[in-house]
């Protein structure tokens, strides 16, 4: 199935407004859908006989230093088709109160690693999420080390870093 196939299918079932952009330059062609829509989409694309995307394979953040965007790879490996899905989020910078966008665990279990390194590295936060906590940095770190605006600590528990 091919993207305009997929997007057709999409948009003929959720509605036009369901897809706020599409990518078409570049490696991969892309959908961008708003962070609302995310669990129904991703539903749709798992449950949909000829679609049935069975497989995330990625998620990742990108700071634009505007706005993040957190993208979604997902596959379909008995009809051999793929996907990007990518969602903007407003660029809060504050530390306090996080950029937020539902978890896709429940729909993806594999989503848990992959929402859990967002979190940790670029401070994105997932409704829903089972068990979000830092996974690659220690509980107390503070800041997200992928975001532009990321100042390096020079000491950790009184132990030079630099």
């Amino acid at each position: 199935m091919t993207f305009e196939e997929i997007k057709l299918q999409l948009v003929s079932s959720l509605g036009d407004s369901i897809i706020v952009k599409e990518e078409i330059g570049g490696l991969q062609p892309a959908l961008f859908i708003h962070a609302v829509d995310l669990i129904s989409v991703c539903s749709f694309l798992r449950d949909t006989e000829g679609l049935y995307f069975d497989f995330l394979s990625n998620i990742t953040a990108v700071d634009y230093e505007d706005h993040f965007t957190v993208v979604y790879h997902l596959s379909s490996l008995p009809y051999q088709h793929a996907l990007v899905l990518k969602v903007e989020l407003e660029g809060n910078r504050s530390l306090d109160e996080l950029p937020e966008i539902p978890s896709v665990t429940s729909i993806w279990r594999t989503a848990d690693w992959h929402e859990r390194e967002a979190f940790d590295l670029m401070g994105i936060y997932f409704a829903g999420h089972p068990d979000l906590r830092r996974i690659l940095l220690p509980d107390d770190w503070e800041g997200y080390p992928l975001r532009k605006d990321y100042q390096e600590a020079e000491k950790y528990h009184g132990i030079n870093i630099n």
